[in-house]
């Protein structure tokens, strides 16, 4: 059987993604691995780090008249000059991640693949406020109007409505349609990779689901979208109160947990499984999913990472076709 590749984007340089990446290839995957990044930053960093792997590298036009295999390191070399390792992370990088995600989205438009992970970018530098975050950026890439971000684990998974976006500002985000929305995908998602029906929990917004206003959008929005979605024969339950629905005996009834807003449903997930997850863009024209991490400059040149989040990554896909 031949299986489909995985594409690599690395990302910021100067982050701990190489690292991880390198200890990563210790595990075995069957499909093949396509790392696109510096080749001058990839042995910088593992002459810095006492790594030391071979490497391949490939033209993206021929990928599918390669023979490939992960006993070398599969590279579409992006060029990057740079003379140290590891430098403070800046615009300086900007041109060659973009780069690096033109030949990606290039290579998954061909449809040889459609198993895509990258590494982090900074969002004050690349993102520079266009975008709240990478989920953002492939959405506009790919022309995607609909998608969403899971935290996937094999026991439980978040998604936050949604995402980088500033609490005073999430409220006038809320509605009826985005809801139903997120659900729809949520659905297709399990049905479809997971071959299962998910078991979803929504989260108020307000403390307790109560509010001293007029207007509390959980029983004006939130719970006539739970009534309409269960006549649609979807299994979701809510709202519930964000401070108790991920006690064991409550968040053991789902395998989804939808939150209003990013960091009331990451702070907890992150919580109980650390590295153990993994960030998949729900929507996208091919599977997207990256480590449930950022570039952590203060860990660069350590050789101290734990590369879980990204093997969980890898191997998600590796099963995948």
């Amino acid at each position: 059987m031949v299986y489909k590749p995985i594409i690599v984007v690395a990302g910021e340089p100067n982050s701990i993604f190489n690292e991880i990446f390198f200890k990563s290839l210790k595990k075995k995957y069957k499909s093949p691995i396509i790392l696109i990044a510096s080749l001058s930053i990839i042995k910088l960093q593992m002459k810095k780090l006492n790594i030391y792997k071979k490497i391949r590298l490939i033209n993206f036009l021929d990928i599918d008249k390669t023979h490939l295999d992960n006993k070398k390191i599969n590279l579409i070399n992006i060029n990057f000059n740079q003379k140290k390792p590891f430098d403070q992370i800046s615009s300086k990088s900007n041109e060659y991640i973009r780069k690096s995600f033109d030949i990606a989205i290039q290579i998954l438009n061909t449809k040889i693949t459609n198993k895509f992970i990258n590494g982090p970018v900074s969002k004050k530098f690349f993102l520079k406020k266009k975008f709240l975050g990478i989920t953002e950026y492939l959405a506009h890439r790919t022309k995607t109007k609909n998608f969403a971000m899971l935290i996937y684990n094999k026991n439980l998974s978040v998604c936050p409505l949604t995402t980088h976006l500033p609490i005073k500002k999430v409220s006038a985000k809320i509605n009826k349609s985005m809801i139903k929305k997120k659900i729809k995908l949520i659905d297709i998602f399990f049905k479809k990779y997971l071959k299962k029906k998910p078991q979803i929990a929504i989260t108020g917004l307000n403390p307790h689901c109560e509010s001293i206003d007029s207007f509390n959008e959980d029983e004006k929005i939130i719970r006539p979208t739970i009534k309409n979605l269960k006549k649609l024969n979807y299994k979701i339950s809510g709202p519930f109160s964000a401070d108790t629905i991920f006690l064991k005996k409550n968040r053991e009834k789902y395998n989804v947990i939808i939150g209003l807003y990013h960091d009331q449903v990451l702070t907890p997930i992150k919580t109980l499984f650390e590295y153990d997850a993994i960030n998949i863009t729900l929507g996208l024209p091919f599977l997207r999913v990256s480590p449930d991490h950022g570039p952590n400059e203060r860990m660069m040149g350590k050789n101290k990472s734990n590369p879980l989040s990204l093997i969980q990554a890898l191997t998600f896909l590796d099963t995948k076709e």
